[in-house]
């Protein structure tokens, strides 16, 4: 009781000095379950009845507030997680992918080896975490998704949009990663794994992946000669063509059937929203750790592994001087944690108010970094093994790169196993399945809360059917014998180009249309800390200097896209343009609408102007707390007035005011 009464007396301070700052989420208000905020959890969405007791000034002060507007009303309805530890493992699910076990170690290994983790790491630092803790911060601040979190700065909204249609383009093709997988995984079973040995069509020019008496690298032969492994992946998985001026021709009817599955696992996951597939992602975030460990303590036992571990690690100075290495450095961290997709402000902004999402963006891009690490010495080991078994010291001999990775180079490593390949290629692809649905799940939960928000009537197992349908109708397309010709293209023109030119303009748009300055106030509202010089100076320069540079340097060095040695007709490079100038183009497209919607009789260049500014119900979902914010936006703006408004000053009282 007398630590409810100190409660109370805190609350009522507050409210007295009305100063619109303390926030019951980390004051410890005794009150605070009161608060309908979107992402709460069951005992504080609910809440106790008001009290009706004449002498709780507390009550009686938020009896007296404001209505609701209509978005908080239809925000109170929001679903959220079930606890905190949902969000982080789902974060985990989503940026813990496969980009962590297939395409980082060979990256590293192309870049400089050990060399590599020393721009790796300082990109990671001075993009990745600032970045990921930015879109988390704006996501549970607004409780809006990765569209409608844009109200800060309504012109700029098609950044949102753009954002989603790059998701969507990820999510169709990514899906179809997991039907690959999928396949691997059930012949994986098979007494002969199928693609150890050689077809009679494919000889002479096939080399048994399978372990053979003898050497059979070390010679002239090994230079010519191609693995199984690659045969099986290319002339019977794929049915690939060399050429698609004449079609793609038709799905695979076995591929048509693991994408079906794979949707269908997707679809259930995702039937309930964030109240199912957080559930879920204890699962999808944590078994891969289970098999990895398994799969690590496996290659470190090997022969030759801890060859295959030195070469990877071992660094290349002279690497570090290449800016060709710290452009890889950068697109790795970029798409490894899914920055800058809306993936991470749509899963934060089902958090409650208060939680503590500084801890939870350092563990998340910390791990980020620990898998990536950890994939690449088990995959080194294993290859270090492979090379031993052959004879040959020559490890990069035995790695074959390429989109293709996960499905050439590991299953040919796996094959070469003498004990029990099979059990390893079960434990191999399974954990490759559970790494890609979790962040499959992620970009589908990203389109489903877009669609939630503009169509709020809709259900949300309505709006997962037709995802899931639309993205099986699509998905055939790359699992045709011309699919991966379409996949690589529009990989680059419809995902990769626009996300890092649309990343560039949230950047600014965060830093300096809303401004650093603002965000720090926010974040100080929401969780009570001050924003430290580090995060200040990246958001405002260091991170969007960064992908500026990034983006220039692809452009200057831009060069026709090939799939393999094959060039694309020059209509198809059209459409890949034009795809791009689509994705880019929202910006326009929804710049208009904005603008139209300020007061007509402003001039032209006053509403553009405004078409800048937040909107008017901005800030934390939740009415009561939105209103305390308003307060204390309204107290900072009156201290500017008196500011010095010197260009200079502006530049420095944003950085560092």
């Amino acid at each position: 009781m007398e630590q409810q009464s100190n409660n109370n007396n805190i609350n009522n301070n507050n409210n007295n000095s009305n100063n619109g700052y303390l926030n019951p989420a980390y004051v410890g208000s005794s009150n605070a379950s009161t608060i309908s905020i979107p992402g709460a959890y069951k005992a504080q969405a609910e809440g106790p009845a008001p009290s009706k007791d004449p002498n709780n000034g507390h009550k009686a002060s938020e009896a007296q507030e404001p209505p609701a507007p209509a978005d908080a009303e239809q925000a109170k309805h929001r679903d959220g997680w079930n606890n905190d530890i949902e969000f982080l493992m789902s974060c985990i699910a989503l940026s813990v992918g496969l980009g962590n076990v297939w395409r980082f170690p060979f990256i590293a290994l192309e870049n400089g080896g050990g060399a590599f983790l020393i721009p790796y790491l300082i990109v990671l630092i001075l993009v990745g975490k600032p970045v990921y803790y930015l879109e988390m911060l704006l996501g549970q601040f607004s409780s809006r998704g990765s569209v409608k979190v844009y109200d800060f700065v309504p012109i700029l909204r098609g950044i949102g949009y753009g954002q989603v249609l790059a998701t969507g383009i990820v999510t169709t093709y990514y899906a179809t990663l997991m039907a690959l997988t999928l396949r691997y995984f059930v012949e994986s079973f098979y007494p002969t794994l199928p693609w150890s040995y050689c077809r009679d069509e494919w000889a002479p020019s096939c080399l048994d992946s399978a372990p053979q008496q003898g050497s059979l690298v070390g010679g002239n032969q090994s230079a010519v000669r191609t693995t199984s492994a690659e045969f099986y992946f290319t002339n019977i998985i794929l049915r690939e063509k060399s050429s698609i001026d004449d079609g793609i021709g038709y799905p695979s009817w076995s591929l048509s059937l693991t994408l079906a599955v794979a949707w269908l696992i997707i679809a259930g996951i995702m039937f309930r929203g964030i109240k199912s597939s957080g559930k879920a992602s204890y699962f999808l975030a944590l078994f891969p750790y289970v098999v990895m460990l398994i799969l690590l303590v496996r290659a470190l036992t090997l022969p030759g592994a801890t060859d295959g571990v030195l070469y990877f690690l071992k660094p290349q100075w002279h690497k570090l001087l290449e800016p060709q290495v710290w452009y890889a450095a950068v697109t790795q961290v970029f798409f490894s944690l899914a920055i800058c997709f809306g993936n991470i402000i749509m899963y934060s902004s089902y958090n409650r108010f208060g939680h503590n999402i500084y801890r939870d963006a350092n563990i998340v891009t910390t791990l980020d970094t620990f898998t990536s690490l950890l994939s690449g010495i088990i995959i080194f080991g294993i290859l270090g093994n492979l090379a031993y078994e052959n004879n040959t010291t020559d490890i990069s001999s035995v790695v074959n790169g390429g989109p293709g990775l996960a499905f050439i180079s590991y299953p040919d490593a796996i094959a070469k196993f003498k004990v029990l390949p099979q059990v390893f290629s079960v434990l191999f692809f399974l954990m490759l399945f559970v790494l890609g649905i979790g962040s499959n799940v992620g970009m589908v939960s990203c389109l489903t809360t877009v669609l939630k928000e503009q169509f709020t009537q809709l259900k949300q197992w309505h709006i997962v059917v037709f995802i899931s349908t639309i993205g099986y109708l699509l998905g055939l397309l790359y699992i045709t014998p011309g699919g991966q010709f379409v996949l690589n293209l529009l990989d680059f023109f419809g995902a990769t180009f626009v996300a890092l030119v649309l990343a560039i303009f949230e950047l600014v748009a965060i830093g300096w249309v809303y401004g650093v300055k603002r965000v720090c106030r926010d974040v100080e509202f929401m969780l009570g800390i001050k924003t430290s010089i580090y995060y200040r100076i990246c958001w405002a320069v260091i991170t969007p200097l960064l992908m500026l540079a990034i983006l220039v340097y692809m452009l200057v060095l831009y060069e026709p896209l090939k799939y393999k040695d094959y060039t694309y007709q020059s209509g198809v490079y059209v459409f890949g343009w034009c795809l791009s100038a689509f994705g880019v183009g929202q910006l326009v497209i929804w710049a208009v609408p904005a603008v139209r919607r300020q007061p007509v009789e402003l001039g032209l260049w006053v509403r553009i102007r405004k078409a800048f500014e937040p909107l008017p119900n901005w800030g934390p979902a939740d009415p009561k707390t939105l209103r305390r914010y308003q307060l204390h936006v309204e107290q900072a703006n009156v201290s500017s007035m008196f500011q010095r408004s010197g260009i200079w000053h502006k530049i420095y009282d944003n950085i560092f005011g």
